[in-house]
């Protein structure tokens, strides 16, 4: 029996999203392959995600990072996505990210989220942000905007990049060693709505203080030099 590999797979970590996963399951481009990351829910996610088509990952080690990379490891397709399971953005935006990486325009193509709808980006997340990205273009040189959750790469050079972040720094370590290792990265605008429940990360002063927290200490890792290559 030969079994037919997905075009590509999206990696969606998962804490007790069971309201939201329907939503962002249906708008999975048909052809991809949804990996839904169960970091622990509690809410029934797990079935939920499977009554809807979704490969379920089970990571047992709570952290954001560890629920990416969970995904990353277990997925097979060329082109890998990571967009996050509350409803917040919808992952049919993430088709001319994938086309932009195929076409070889970019190497990691990131979404610079723009707010719809009141409480989509509380003002203390948004200038958290604002500050990693200042501080991401002293270290880099990158002028982007956002370190959004919403993004598409080659999966064998992500692997490559040795991410070893385990809770919110990891997207901006990817960038970091990505950036290091000479990928050409984008960035494009992408609606961001309220998400479906509360914030894991971003819903208080307290948790966006830690994700500060462990992003400036990814800014502080010595470049990496050699790993992840594309070219």
């Amino acid at each position: 029996m030969t079994t037919t590999l997905p075009d590509v797979d999206v990696v969606l970590p998962c804490l007790n999203e069971a309201e939201a996963l329907p939503w962002v399951l249906e708008r999975i481009p048909p052809g991809w392959r949804a990996l839904v990351v169960d970091n622990g829910s509690t809410d029934g996610s797990a079935e939920v995600a499977r009554a809807y088509g979704a490969t379920v990952v089970h990571e047992p080690r709570r952290g954001f990072g560890a629920a990416c990379h969970a995904g990353l490891t277990a997925a097979t397709a060329d082109v890998v996505c990571f967009c996050d399971g509350d409803a917040s953005l919808d992952p049919s935006l993430l088709v001319p990210f994938v086309r932009e990486v195929r076409d070889g325009e970019a190497d990691l193509v990131l979404g610079r989220r723009r707010p719809r709808g009141r409480g989509a980006w509380p003002a203390h997340a948004r200038a958290g942000n604002l500050a990693l990205a200042r501080m991401l273009r002293r270290r880099t040189g990158l002028r982007l905007h956002d370190l959004g959750p919403l993004r598409a790469a080659r999966r064998a050079p992500l692997l490559a990049l040795g991410l070893t972040d385990r809770r919110s720094g990891y997207p901006l370590q990817m960038v970091v060693r990505a950036a290091d290792a000479g990928w050409r990265i984008a960035e494009h605008d992408v609606p961001y709505l309220p998400r479906t429940g509360a914030s894991k990360v971003t819903g208080t002063w307290r948790g966006t203080w830690q994700a500060v927290r462990d992003m400036r200490r990814v800014l502080r890792e010595p470049p990496a030099r050699g790993g992840g290559t594309v070219r």
